[in-house]
This record gives structure tokens, C-alpha cells and sequence, in this order.
């Protein structure tokens, strides 16, 4: 007696390679856009001066031991937030942390920056080779 083995199953491992691939290449090219390596040509227009000003970018930066600084100054959270709060809700913001640093007060941080909303958030890292 011969027995053959049904076909009720479907091997998924090349569907797992597959979306493997896709995932390395979607975060790939998210990584270029972010850091702004893609070169582009900026169109140019042409009309009356815009009266925007430029918008500063804000350095935020976390110590080993924990402590803020805004811009080089030694600052608390709250101050960082008064700070923030004078500015723009578009200015740019970039996060540097030691890799030594609380990740409490890495949280803490963030948790302040989406309590008044800020979104143009970059964090700074350093690229394994």
C-alpha cells in the first residue's frame, strides 16, 4: 500500500524571503530620504519675496550622566520646554544622546516634545560600518 502525502499546507518560506527583501529595501531608501542623501534638484519659482523667516534649528542634546542641554547651555526639561514653546512649531529640533545615557530621560524628553507638539524631530546616530 502506497501512501502519498496531500497537499493541504503551503510552504511560506519563500513568501518570508520575499517580504524580507521588500523590508530591507523600503528602510534602505527611507534611511537616504531622512538623512537627505538622495540628491534632488529643488525647482525654483519665481514671485514676490516671502517674508517667512529662516528657522533655526534646535540642538537637544543628553549627557552621560543625564543632564539637558539646548544649544551647548546645561538647561532642566522644563526649561527646554519653555524654550520650545517661544519658538516656531515648525522649527527643527535634533535629539543627540550618549549611548551611556538614561533612556528615562531620553523618554522623558520625548514625552515633553509630544505634550506641545513637536513633530520635526531628527535623532542623531552614529552609522555602524
Amino acid at each position: 500500500m502506497r501512501y502519498s502525502k496531500r497537499m493541504d499546507s503551503i510552504n511560506i518560506v519563500p513568501f518570508i524571503d520575499i517580504m524580507l527583501v521588500l523590508l530591507v529595501i523600503v528602510l534602505t531608501s527611507a534611511t537616504f530620504i531622512a538623512q537627505g542623501k538622495i540628491p534632488i534638484a529643488i525647482p525654483k519659482a519665481q514671485g514676490s519675496e516671502t517674508t517667512k523667516e529662516e528657522l533655526k534649528s534646535v540642538e537637544i542634546t543628553i549627557n552621560a550622566q543625564g543632564e539637558y542641554f539646548l544649544d551647548k547651555n546645561q538647561a532642566s526639561l522644563e526649561a527646554i520646554k519653555e524654550a520650545l514653546l517661544e519658538m516656531s512649531k515648525d522649527t527643527p529640533i535634533l535629539l543627540r544622546g550618549d549611548q551611556k545615557s538614561y533612556f528615562e530621560k531620553f523618554i522623558a524628553l520625548v514625552g515633553m516634545l509630544n505634550e506641545i507638539g513637536r513633530v520635526n524631530v531628527d535623532i542623531q546616530v552614529e552609522q555602524i560600518q
